[in-house]
């Protein structure tokens, strides 16, 4: 290939990345739910017709984004290609072909140019309900969980299916919302298709074969020359989290060979009663993203890039099989980077972050009106974070979702779904680990009912018992804790009881400290101190 023909396939590779971010474009600013509008918990991408993913969207997590890689797959398998039409749009919830839990819905629309099928557009989105017990660890297994929908059409040909939306009507508390989110994602790909068809008539290409040879050649070379990088052997770490009333072990075992990262996570305990149990799917996510993050950062994320790594499990924690319940998936497998990247620390020491809060602290609360009183009913999803893990050489982040990578959600848009009330939400004190470089601070957030009302929560809350450790000699972040007002000790997950006149009060986790507290700058210190990141107590 030619320097010019280099440089055209660079520019089109490019130009296909700006599809796909006006795809996730269009559904933040058509969803309904906040989760997706506000938080950007979604994730867009463009497949070859095998179902190679080509280039994602930025806006997106870890978990969407590399879940809907393989999913994609799976819609392939279940859909014959005879029966796929121009105006298709295809949909599934199902955690072990899609995102992990019921509550992210993926949809994935063919992408034809005259006949011929050229690619796939998908997307995934939180909606804020799907029936059943509701968003929470409660559940004893997925029946529970709410309404299943199986690989199938939503649309064919451009014709809606209404027997579905009249099911998920019949089975949802927020009707609007959910279908709304429904349209929206279904408008993503329309409009991702539209965009690429557009490029292709504009380049003269009549499909996206000679472009995807080019993205995965080159991405496979870039890969590869990282791999040569790292040293060669076999590492392992151990991690303990919360678990639902009693904590839950997490291994990891990181093999580096040749051309692969091999990740197995045998010795993980075994499935939960509870809905906290991890799709293989899920886990693989965030495997392979913590192992990306360190070996090829830069590089972008497709098909290629991800076939570096192989993740595998025994039936566990982290590989649960159906019917297990799956509802807060994302409570585990949010660990699983901190678990692996424990590993690589002992591969590449002194270049790893301590660990974080890891797990978002989302809350899912039902809102209504006092008994006997008239007012307004809601459901309302919020998602929080906690610190983030010292990096070697730079403090961690404050508040700050990783691995995840949503947005906390504005308290103004948070009220506006529902009868709640933020008092307070504001950085948490002495909660970083101390260290040469400390630990991000997690929040503080008090939340009540409008007047008038109350509300139940779904708690979904980690490192309340156990505190994320700090690295090479940094001290342990602080725990989080969950609690009333009045004093009141509350369970770290499952779904609880806040009455009317009374306040929730979250104090959420901070990450752990990297490098020994004694060699701190002292200016850094005082800093921490002036700012009130510290108080006089903590030295």
């Amino acid at each position: 290939m030619s320097q010019v023909d280099e440089i055209r396939m660079q520019v089109m590779w490019n130009r296909l990345i700006s599809v796909v971010e006006e795809q996730a474009l269009t559904l933040l600013r058509t969803a309904f739910s906040t989760s997706v509008r506000e938080a950007g918990d979604l994730s867009a991408g463009v497949f070859d017709p095998r179902g190679q993913m080509l280039a994602q969207a930025v806006t997106g997590t870890p978990g969407h984004v590399n879940t809907m890689a393989e999913a994609v797959l799976h819609f392939i398998a279940e859909i014959p290609r005879e029966q796929m039409f121009a105006g298709d749009t295809y949909v599934t919830n199902d955690p072990w072909k899609g995102t992990g839990h019921l509550h992210d819905i993926t949809m994935v629309s063919p992408s034809f140019k005259g006949d011929e099928l050229v690619g796939f557009f998908a997307c995934t989105a939180h909606v804020v309900d799907v029936g059943g017990r509701g968003f929470g660890a409660d559940g004893k297994s997925v029946y529970e969980e709410g309404i299943q929908i199986p690989i199938m059409k939503f649309a064919e040909r451009g014709d809606v299916n209404r027997t579905l939306l009249a099911m998920l009507r019949a089975n949802v508390r927020e009707p609007n919302q959910v279908i709304g989110d429904f349209y929206s994602l279904a408008a993503c790909n329309d409009v991702g298709h539209k965009r690429l068809i557009e490029m292709l008539d504009e380049v003269g290409f009549a499909n996206l074969d000679e472009l995807g040879d080019f993205i995965f050649s080159r991405t496979r070379t870039a890969v590869m020359e990282r791999l040569a990088e790292l040293p060669k052997g076999t590492w392992s770490n151990e991690m303990l989290t919360d678990g639902y009333d009693t904590p839950i072990r997490l291994a990891a075992e990181i093999e580096i060979a040749g051309e692969k990262v091999n990740v197995d996570f045998a010795g993980s305990d075994g499935m939960s009663p509870w809905g906290i149990n991890v799709p293989l799917i899920y886990t693989k996510a965030y495997a392979c993203y913590a192992i990306k993050c360190v070996v090829a950062p830069d590089i972008p994320n497709n098909s290629a890039s991800l076939a570096a790594f192989d993740v595998s499990s025994p039936v566990n924690i982290l590989n649960a099989e159906r019917p297990a319940p799956v509802s807060l998936r994302h409570v585990i497998g949010h660990m699983v980077p901190d678990l692996v990247l424990g590993a690589l620390a002992k591969a590449l020491p002194g270049k790893i972050l301590a660990e974080g809060a890891g797990a978002l602290w989302n809350i899912h609360i039902s809102a209504r009106p006092e008994k006997g009183k008239e007012g307004e009913r809601a459901e309302v999803l919020m998602f929080n974070s906690g610190g983030m893990g010292a990096r070697p050489g730079l403090d961690g982040l404050s508040a700050t979702a990783f691995p995840s990578g949503v947005h906390t959600m504005p308290i103004e848009a948070t009220e506006h779904t529902g009868p709640v009330v933020i008092w307070r939400k504001e950085l948490r004190p002495d909660s970083g680990g101390d260290g040469e470089f400390r630990g991000g601070l997690g929040q503080i957030i008090e939340i009540a009912a409008a007047e008038g009302h109350e509300f139940d929560f779904s708690a979904m809350f980690d490192r309340v018992t156990q505190a994320a450790r700090g690295r090479d000699g940094g001290h342990d972040g602080a725990p989080g804790s969950v609690a009333l007002d009045d004093g009141t000790n509350l369970r770290p997950k499952g779904w609880q009881h806040v009455p009317a006149g009374k306040r929730l009060i979250l104090n959420l986790p901070g990450g752990g400290g990297f490098g020994a507290p004694e060699a701190r700058d002292p200016e850094a210190r005082t800093t921490d101190l002036r700012k009130g990141y510290l108080t006089g107590g903590k030295k």
